[in-house]
């Protein structure tokens, strides 16, 4: 799987020019949306089948800052996937050191924002992500 890239934008810093910290869960979406385009499950397609899965949680650990123009890479996999919920792991290096690692949790809705199991509304979709599971 390809890391998604992401190039530090000057308005993505702060006053002591590190990238402010909110911007990394920004990058965690764009990444994510990413891996799931690379694995064939764009976001518009899998919400096009009725599966939505808003955030329900995320763990975010900085360990070194980056700066404007930066290029950070990210390397999503998918760390649970349950029947109502998955889990993604981000690990974001930049010139070859981790300076974020984080995770988020997911649940399953459907339309009108009730649960949903993917395992029944989509079983391909369910499946990929277990086979994509890096338990």
């Amino acid at each position: 799987m390809k890391p998604y890239i992401h190039k530090v934008q000057y308005y993505e810093t702060d006053k002591m020019q590190f990238t402010h910290h909110s911007n990394y869960i920004r990058f965690m979406e764009e990444a994510r949306t990413y891996f799931l385009e690379q694995v064939g499950y764009p976001y518009k397609r899998v919400e096009s089948e009725g599966i939505f899965s808003p955030v329900i949680g995320v763990n975010v650990s900085y360990k070194k800052p980056t700066t404007y123009a930066d290029e950070i890479e990210i390397e999503v996999k998918i760390k649970d996937v349950t029947l109502a919920r998955c889990e993604f792991e981000y690990v974001m290096t930049c010139r070859g050191e981790v300076v974020c690692t984080a995770t988020s949790q997911h649940c399953f809705l459907d339309e009108a924002g009730r649960p949903v199991s993917p395992k029944r509304k989509n079983p391909q979709f369910y499946e990929k992500m277990l086979s994509l599971c890096q338990k």
